[in-house]
């Protein structure tokens, strides 16, 4: 941690005991903050007292120690675990942050500050709570008796420019000539579902493959936290809202799924499907919406269908469940699965197609890894092979 950020956190704890003695002085936080460094740093320039007392000020005033974190750009994802076990998430690894809290006080009055702006808190009866920060960072908190060690807070930051596949490509998740043909099966309106685990980079690559989609169509996207971020100009973000702490206004995302129908969407990326939206999606696929995006956590492209199955049938229409499976074949086209690696990085395993056979929908790998080196074969499915209009390159191979 760069010293003066050290001496700052130092100085924020000093200034918090302080105020707990009731030997803070009149004049505000920025006066005691002045004085505090006037008083402990009077070696250091004029300048760098400044610099010194803008840190305290901004650690005692926003997020208390999870400042710096949140202002480092190389940290993706910031866990608090309880007051005293802090973790974030840097190039795809967790490591353990050189901070924390004073107590589990603080960390609470923390969390307020976090969600009182947003309209949100959480108590003993509603000890739950996902918000997302002005900046687009998403925000989960669980605090006791849920969470035994004490109160946890997650944040997803926010990165105001989404990857492209070339980004993709040059990071590793997958080889230019996947990319090329992927962005190919996306402008010709291939129905694209991206599985993985958590964790493993879904949301980014689906962002990555909306980039090719053609400008001048129009493309709605739904989400429970938005944080797709799209460079065509034509696009409408729509988000789920919760209940609010009346349990009232809850807007979920099957509801958000049947509006888009009705808003002339050339295309329909949903962030996740979870639940019973599934079926209003597969439908929606199914009645000229083809060429759509979304993901889903699966462990492999033939998993992918059964959870999206399963899903489908949440919604308790009273549809047999062959009435699904047929609806799956006929709707989806491609599956991108994706994992995370022990190192971190993200990578795409395989890709296969959607085929049918008896009884529904089933898959056939069309690209994966053997032995760290890649592999791919023409699709077959009837519908994917149309739509494309012209074969794999050789290049996948690696030949």
């Amino acid at each position: 941690m760069d010293p003066l950020e050290e001496l700052a956190e130092a100085l924020r704890r000093r200034l918090i005991e302080r105020a707990r003695n009731g030997s803070s002085r009149e004049g505000g936080l920025e006066h005691a903050v002045g004085e505090l460094v006037d008083e402990q740093a009077a070696a250091l320039s004029g300048e760098e007292r400044r610099d010194l007392a803008a840190r305290v000020v901004r650690l005692a005033t926003g997020l208390g120690p999870l400042e710096p974190l949140l202002q480092d750009a190389t940290v993706d994802e910031v866990m608090v675990n309880g007051p005293h076990s802090v973790w974030i998430e840097r190039a795809g690894r967790i490591e353990r942050a050189e901070t924390g809290f004073e107590s589990e006080a603080e960390l609470m009055h923390t969390i307020e500050r976090v969600l009182a702006p947003l309209g949100r808190r959480v108590d003993e009866a509603a000890p739950l709570c996902d918000a997302r920060l002005p900046d687009g960072s998403r925000v989960n908190v669980v605090i006791p008796p849920l969470a035994l060690s004490g109160a946890c807070l997650t944040i997803r930051k926010f990165r105001r420019q989404g990857f492209s596949l070339e980004d993709l490509v040059g990071v590793g998740t997958l080889p230019a000539p996947l990319a090329e043909f992927l962005a190919h099966c996306v402008s010709t309106r291939a129905s694209v579902l991206v599985s993985g685990g958590t964790g493993s980079g879904k949301t980014t690559t689906l962002g990555a493959l909306s980039g090719a989609i053609p400008e001048g169509e129009r493309i709605v996207t739904i989400e429970d936290a938005a944080e797709l971020r799209l460079r065509q100009r034509h696009v409408v973000r729509l988000e789920s809202r919760p209940a609010n702490l009346e349990g009232r206004g809850e807007v979920t995302i099957r509801q958000l799924v049947r509006n888009a129908l009705r808003m002339r969407p050339d295309r329909i990326v949903v962030g996740e499907v979870r639940g019973a939206e599934a079926l209003d999606m597969l439908m929606a696929l199914n009645t000229g919406h083809e060429g759509s995006l979304t993901t889903v956590h699966a462990n492999s492209p033939t998993d992918a269908l059964r959870r999206v199955e399963t899903l489908a049938l949440m919604a308790g229409v009273g549809l047999p469940h062959a009435a699904i499976r047929e609806q799956v074949a006929s709707a989806l086209d491609l599956v991108v699965h994706q994992a995370r690696a022990p190192d971190g990085s993200r990578t795409v395993e395989s890709v296969a197609e959607v085929v049918r056979v008896a009884g529904g929908a089933g898959t056939r790998d069309l690209y994966g890894l053997r032995g760290g080196r890649p592999w791919w074969r023409p699709p077959v499915a009837s519908e994917l092979a149309t739509r494309l209009e012209r074969p794999f390159d050789p290049a996948l191979n690696g030949s």
